[in-house]
């Protein structure tokens, strides 16, 4: 059985005497992420400075590898858990290696002099996050995400077995948040870490997380796997949204679909209507689509932003009944774009809505859309 690094039992956080969050029950492994996720205000962050010491727990207790951290000294603590928080840092006449060398303070004398050891281990960090170019330069002088990178080599060369951080995204544009997690999935692999943060990019913490905890309500309302998490509709209760505006396919949200009666039908399947939705739902016209199968790659988005919606079950050619439910809608609406590119024994069904607009007057092409 894997060794607990980090755990708290019946942990409740918050100021004074007041709890934001009660009654936590985590453990951490070696080699495992934990991510927090939860509505802004959830109390994510309390929890995250609650294990740092930052803040004062209100009841509960935190262990580190099976010691209550209440009894370990501040250097043991330091020796053993490193944080990246969202306070924006600025010491003044620092460069990004200056800031990174005060990693390894906790191993110093009190003259702060570093060893070989010390230099070595910073050496090793910057190497490891590719901030090696940045030694040199004024940390007040460089980018959010070269910020990142440089605090997080802090973190690492403090050479902890657990790894705090909240909000390791934020500010960041898609690829250096996609570079900051590839290197703390690397870390976690190579240096064996335990690593607990907080994230607001679900899409992301499906995909780089062990296990994710979920603030609500005042508690720690669920703890699992990101397939046990993501796989209901509970993420869309969680951020108190309408269950039909989250795709837990593939985390991520849709804008709330356009509303009444469907003036256009899409005749769709494949793929190749999910950007006609799109415009279509930009340009608030509410529309229906069909005959889609239910395993097809634009099902997700047509729930999301159709008001009416015609679908066959998957592997199952489309039926005379699904037909028959498309072109009643369509017959009521003003215009009919079909999207369908490719046809074949499953999707045939589809030719005949095609050939019923024809007929009608009713197809449009996507570009006379105004």
């Amino acid at each position: 059985m894997k060794e607990k690094v980090i755990s708290a039992e019946n942990l409740s956080v918050g100021y004074g005497k007041k709890i934001i969050v009660g009654n936590i029950d985590f453990h951490v492994h070696h080699g495992e992420i934990l991510t927090l996720i939860g509505a802004n205000g959830s109390g994510k962050s309390t929890i995250l400075k609650s294990i740092l010491l930052q803040l004062e727990s209100v009841d509960g207790v935190i262990f580190i590898k099976g010691k209550n951290i209440r009894k370990m000294s501040g250097n043991e603590i330091a020796r053993s858990m490193s944080a990246v928080m969202t306070e924006r840092i600025d010491p003044e006449l620092m460069t990004c290696g200056d800031v990174i060398e005060s990693g390894r303070y906790p191993y110093t004398s009190r003259l702060g002099i570093l060893s070989a050891d010390d230099k070595e281990k910073v050496s090793e960090a910057m190497k490891l996050v590719g901030v090696e170019s940045l030694k040199y330069t004024d940390f007040s002088c460089i980018s959010d995400g070269q910020r990142q990178r440089v605090m997080l080599a802090r973190a690492i060369c403090q050479d902890p077995e657990i790894l705090v951080l909240d909000e390791p995204t934020s500010f960041l544009d898609i690829h250096h948040k996609l570079e900051i997690l590839n290197i703390l999935k690397k870390l976690v692999k190579e240096k064996n870490l335990a690593v607990i943060m907080s994230l607001h990019e679900l899409d992301l913490a499906q995909k780089v997380s062990d296990r994710i905890m979920c603030i609500n309500n005042g508690k720690a309302e669920r703890i699992g796997t990101p397939d046990e998490i993501f796989s209901c509709d509970y993420i869309s209760s969680l951020y108190n949204m309408d269950n039909r505006s989250f795709n837990h396919y593939y985390c991520s949200a849709e804008l709330e679909r356009p509303q009444g009666n469907p003036q256009i039908f899409v005749i769709s399947g494949g793929g190749d209507g999910i950007s006609v939705y799109r415009r279509l739902q930009r340009m608030g016209i509410p529309f229906s689509a069909g005959v889609v199968h239910e395993n097809d790659i634009e099902y997700p988005a047509l729930i999301s932003l159709a008001v009416e919606t015609v679908t066959e079950k998957a592997f199952e050619p489309v039926s005379d009944l699904s037909v028959n439910k498309a072109l009643t809608i369509m017959k009521n609406c003003f215009a009919v774009i079909n999207t369908c590119k490719k046809w074949g024994s499953m999707n045939s069904g589809n030719l005949i809505l095609l050939e019923t607009a024809e007929k009608s007057g009713l197809l449009i092409q996507p570009d006379e859309l105004s």
